[in-house]
């Protein structure tokens, strides 16, 4: 069916009369919308833009052309069961880019959260877990089941491999090819991805202390540059987290990774 009558949706849009919209959410030329999608207030959608599936998107969104939001996951094991997308608020999605719902065999539901930048031409697969305020560069792509901490920043053409997970605060070069899990606070480039220290400007950007970031150098030297094993390391962020709490967030990440370190 043809987009309702309103002076903010275009009149070659498609939306299904089953969709929550919200009464003052843009829509330009030729997008789809489906049923079982919702889209919170000043939320803008670009045309040829479509919308499908259980895809939830809050507030104040800014969505371009040609993105492709709530589409089936691209994955074998997948067979038609009810899951989701859900976008939080304050999100810029560039063009071209592709987010999939998720899968049964993880949390059913692809979530990106708030105030973040997504360039063009990214994808993030069945079941991502996206914090806030991230950027992720042209061409960033995450496989199923990745994790991205708050603030974490992705530079053009990463590829990050399935179930991997990247800390809060971390940056990576262009065309880095992530296959372990990613620290918070790290810099990492290069394919596989090898650890360069700390994000020092980042951080400074973030208002993070001068001994805070002292005492995460030291934390990044203790990891990295000392010759101990991951475990003697750990034990030994375990001290330093009684003077740093960032330091606690580091030692508890190191403790849940799952697929190794980036060392």
């Amino acid at each position: 069916m043809n987009a309702p009558e309103r002076a903010n949706v275009h009149p070659t849009a498609v939306v299904d009369p089953h969709a929550r919209i919200a009464a003052d959410v843009e829509i330009g030329p030729y997008a789809v919308i489906g049923p079982e999608v919702e889209i919170g207030s000043g939320t803008r959608i670009g045309p040829h833009t479509v919308i499908t599936g259980r895809t939830r998107i809050g507030t104040q969104n800014r969505i371009y052309a040609f993105v492709s939001l709530g589409e089936a996951p691209q994955d074998k094991k997948y067979g038609g069961e009810p899951t989701g997308l859900e976008i939080g608020d304050d999100n810029v999605i560039r063009e071209f880019c592709t987010f999939n719902r998720g899968t049964v065999q993880d949390a059913g539901v692809t979530r990106v959260g708030h105030s973040n930048w997504i360039m063009a031409y990214v994808h993030l697969a069945h079941d991502c877990q996206v914090g806030n305020h991230t950027i992720f560069a042209n061409n960033a792509q995450l496989a199923g089941h990745v994790h991205v901490g708050d603030y974490a920043i992705l530079g053009g053409f990463t590829g990050v491999h399935q179930f991997c997970h990247i800390g809060a605060h971390s940056i990576t070069g262009i065309a880095t090819v992530v296959l372990q899990d990613i620290p918070p606070y790290l810099m990492v480039s290069g394919n596989p991805s090898k650890p360069y220290g700390i994000n020092v400007e980042g951080l400074k950007r973030r208002g993070f202390a001068a001994a805070t970031l002292t005492e995460l150098k030291r934390a990044y030297r203790t990891l990295y540059r000392s010759g101990l094993t991951l475990e003697q390391a750990q034990k030994e962020l375990a001290r330093q987290a009684h003077k740093c709490p960032e330091v606690g967030v580091m030692k508890e990440f190191l403790a849940n990774a799952k697929r190794g370190i980036v060392r």
